[in-house]
């Protein structure tokens, strides 16, 4: 059953402006997650200096994943039915995959460095969407979603002042999981348009949920001992349910619905306000002090934001554009 899952889409029909808004409601979860992530992080030191970073890491992907597959099974009852199409497997394949490498990374990453550096190392991504995105495409992004990328890549990374770079494993790996979620905006684009998204949603949380599991039982010889200290440790589960729940479920169902109307460019641009909302929610809970970085970076980013709107073609002729293609 290949063509099971086929679910073609026209784009930028009267639902970019719908699907702007959704996204950027993404982004203020998405900024919740660094909070969670490192609520988890912290109270996981004594299992973390016991086995190691990347098996805790891997494993608290395992679970957040899981949950979400759950959820997606509960709440969409049809989304199973891609389970039988090859097709849809491949195309959750590559992007769970993506996702797997991206959140593992970057949460082995965030054990070892700042918040500020790691805003600013993964807000690369939008740079790298638009460049990936000149290569692979035969419709360049317009000029404006350039300086949008600037304005966005600036704004994002000095919200929490100029990022102190030392260039170590942490930075380094933090530029690699920018990387893959540049091909993962790419790849949700383009596979949304072909295929069912909650369809692909659903297999590829199957696939980031199995792969971290086999990477947690492959990375560590105690895997059960510590999976039973983790899940049994005070301050964990909560926020790891919150990620599962808030940062996956409500998040990559909205981006896989909703992105499909969009340019790739014009959402890594949206996307870009996720450490924005970190640091709101950080000066909430007393977690980041006050700076004039934060009014600056802020205030670059929506400029950068306000300045794609407002020059992008009007729904009509987006869509004249497309059938003429």
């Amino acid at each position: 059953m290949d063509g099971g899952g086929a679910n073609p889409v026209t784009p930028f029909v009267p639902q970019r402006r719908k699907a702007a808004f959704v996204l950027f409601a993404v982004t203020l979860v998405w900024g919740a997650t660094f909070i969670w992530m490192k609520q988890a992080l912290n109270a996981l030191e004594v299992e973390i200096e016991t086995f190691g970073t990347f098996p805790v890491v891997a494993f608290l992907v395992a679970m957040r994943f899981s949950i979400a597959m759950v959820l997606v099974m509960l709440a969409f009852p049809k989304a199973s039915q891609g389970l039988r199409s090859s097709a849809v497997w491949k195309g959750g394949g590559v992007l769970g995959g993506l996702m797997l490498v991206g959140f593992v990374s970057q949460m082995v990453a965030l054990n070892d460095i700042n918040p500020s550096t790691s805003a600013f190392l993964t807000s690369l991504y939008v740079v790298m969407t638009a460049l990936l995105t000149v290569r692979m495409s035969e419709h360049p992004p317009r000029r404006a979603l350039y300086w949008g990328v600037l304005m966005a890549t600036i704004g994002a990374g000095f919200i929490e002042g100029p990022p102190h770079l030392s260039w170590g494993s942490g930075e380094l790996i933090t530029v690699a999981c920018a990387l893959f979620f540049a091909l993962h905006i790419i790849y949700t684009q383009k596979l949304t348009l072909k295929f069912d998204p909650l369809m692909l949603t659903l297999t590829s949380f199957i696939v980031v949920a199995a792969g971290s599991l086999v990477l947690t039982l492959g990375s560590t010889s105690d895997a059960l001992a510590m999976m039973s200290d983790v899940v049994r440790r005070d301050g964990v589960m909560v926020p790891v349910f919150l990620l599962g729940l808030g940062g996956s479920f409500f998040c990559l169902v909205a981006l896989n619905m909703f992105q499909r109307h969009m340019h790739p460019v014009q959402a890594a641009i949206i996307y870009a306000f996720e450490p924005v909302w970190a640091t709101v929610f950080g000066l909430g809970l007393g977690l980041v002090d006050w700076t004039w970085w934060i009014p600056f970076g802020g205030g670059v980013l929506l400029v950068g934001n306000i300045i794609v709107e407002l020059t992008s073609p009007n729904e009509e002729t987006e869509r004249t554009l497309h059938e003429a293609e």
